[in-house]
């Protein structure tokens, strides 16, 4: 229990929200989302925001308090996306984290922006759609059978592993929109360099070569999936060294 005297813990998620005013924390945020989307993370200031809601920033301090809480808002916002099924019993698992796995990295991928800042929203676990998600995993996970102290672990190896490989997909996504090429195209563009640059390396060049027909989307789920399931395979080792022990 805070005692007199004691200060908050200064993360929007303790602090009550205002109601019944034209403009809304869920307006705030659904606007900021949009924000993000279009122009990333280095354009998101409280000034900025409140031109585009047509409001001064001091209105939007009345709801927010400053740029980190409003990203602890953002994050929380587009992890509501996020669909995480249950497994019936310990048989279904694994085709589970697969979903939650494949649902995780295409909202990542649909918000760029989301990668970089997920080590720095402070407080943002306090969100009720990350608490929602975090407990889901860990549902799905002690439903595989792994004991409570080890459910924690097995949820952040999957998260790690997913956010890793988005936040590298993410970049060389918006790197590619920048530059109004689609993907295929920024492929195609770079052949002759990346052919020059492996002539000399044999099993370079015979990579590339197999993977010169293929569509560079289904190359990159092809890789996600080649890691996703690795990733597993340890999990479900760790499993069975648990029922052997």
């Amino acid at each position: 229990m805070q005692q007199a005297g004691q200060q908050p813990i200064p993360s929007v998620w303790t602090r009550p929200r205002r109601r019944r005013e034209p403009l809304t924390r869920e307006r705030i945020v659904a606007e900021a989302v949009q924000l993000l989307d279009a122009e990333g993370i280095e354009a998101l200031s409280m000034r900025g925001l409140g031109n585009r809601l047509n409001a001064g920033a001091t209105s939007l301090y009345r709801h927010v308090a400053n740029r980190d809480e409003l990203i602890e808002l953002v994050v929380d916002e587009v992890y509501g996306e996020l669909r995480i099924p249950a497994a019936g019993d310990e048989t279904e698992w694994r085709a589970a984290a697969v979903d939650a796995a494949h649902s995780l990295r295409a909202m990542a991928l649909r918000h760029p922006w989301v990668a970089s800042v997920l080590g720095q929203v402070g407080l943002s676990h306090l969100g009720p759609n990350a608490m929602r998600m975090a407990d889901q995993l860990l549902a799905l996970f002690e439903t595989a059978g792994f004991p409570s102290h080890e459910t924690d672990r097995a949820m952040s190896t999957l998260v790690s592993y997913v956010i890793g490989m988005a936040t590298s997909e993410a970049a060389y996504l918006s790197m590619i929109a920048r530059s109004g090429s689609t993907e295929r195209e920024w492929v195609e563009s770079l052949r002759p360099a990346l052919e020059e640059a492996t002539r000399e390396h044999p099993r370079l060049a015979e990579g590339h070569a197999a993977q010169r027909d293929k569509d560079p989307a289904k190359v990159r789920d092809e890789n996600f999936d080649y890691g996703l399931q690795c990733t597993l395979d340890g999990l479900t080792a760790r499993l069975a060294h648990n029922r052997s022990a």
